[in-house]
């Protein structure tokens, strides 16, 4: 049966920012598909949450409170995850984001700390991991989850876009490197109707947005986890070093931050 491609049975998952949002949706829905899960952000109650939902859903899950801005968390994520599970199957490097700032109010320190977030950490991380997934699972697969600002001109976004870029073109370098043990994949994401985001923008500029955007409306976050199990699984067993938008169409940045002209 081709659903039986999308089962995760006996598989142990790494998901980070999985306190929220695509994060925590994502653990869910690995965890519904059969695996352990492991759910990494900085806020422990958000954490405990998520895995509280694995549970709900019959899976084993470890909340590990890691801020994967320090190394030596990282490491720890690692050490813990074998500790409890005795393997990696999947990782799926999703924490990350940046606020709009125009691009000459930007600090280096800001500039850098915005790099380090959404394309070092996932780096480390994943030099970490792949060695042991091949060690005690035999392979795996890597889910970086990228954005919107990586292949789009956003203005406002020159530091998470560049580095979103940058993790764009690192999936499809490592997933030459790493084949065929270890399948890496990224997913772009489109403009998603988070909790915070409706509190955010509001109706009219979710409205806005939405008439922007082909298939009508903002994204959800079951869309995002939808596409990372199936990067996830065997289900894409032939598939690696592929940037997969998931935007609903949307050829542009739906919405546009206001920059100051020169």
């Amino acid at each position: 049966m081709i659903g039986d491609l999308f089962t995760l049975e006996g598989k142990v998952a790494v998901v980070t920012g999985a306190g929220k949002g695509i994060g925590a949706d994502i653990a869910l829905s690995l965890a519904e598909a059969g695996a352990d899960v492991v759910a990494a952000a900085r806020t422990q109650a958000d954490i405990d949450e998520t895995v509280a939902t694995v549970g709900a859903v019959g899976r084993q899950g470890l909340a590990h409170a890691c801020d994967v801005m320090v190394t030596e968390q990282l490491e720890g994520l690692v050490a813990a995850t074998l500790e409890r599970f005795g393997r990696i199957d999947i990782l799926v490097n999703n924490a990350g984001g940046s606020f709009p700032r125009p691009a000459l109010q930007m600090t280096e320190r800001a500039f850098e700390k915005v790099l380090r977030f959404n394309l070092t950490a996932p780096f480390l991380l994943t030099q970490m991991v792949v060695p042991r997934m091949v060690e005690t699972a035999g392979g795996g697969a890597v889910v970086n989850i990228s954005s919107g600002a990586g292949v789009q001109s956003v203005p406002g976004m020159v530091a998470y876009g560049a580095a979103k870029a940058g993790l764009n073109q690192m999936t499809r370098i490592l997933a030459h490197e790493f084949a065929p043990k270890v399948r890496l994949n990224a997913i772009v994401v489109g403009q998603i109707l988070t909790p915070g985001a409706q509190e955010v923008l509001g109706d009219e500029l979710i409205a806005q947005a939405s008439a922007n955007i082909p298939m009508g409306r903002l994204g959800d976050v079951r869309d995002i986890a939808a596409c990372a199990l199936y990067l996830a699984s065997p289900a894409s067993s032939w598939v690696t070093g592929r940037v997969i938008d998931v935007s609903g169409g949307a050829d542009s940045a739906p919405l546009a931050f206001p920059v100051p002209p020169l």
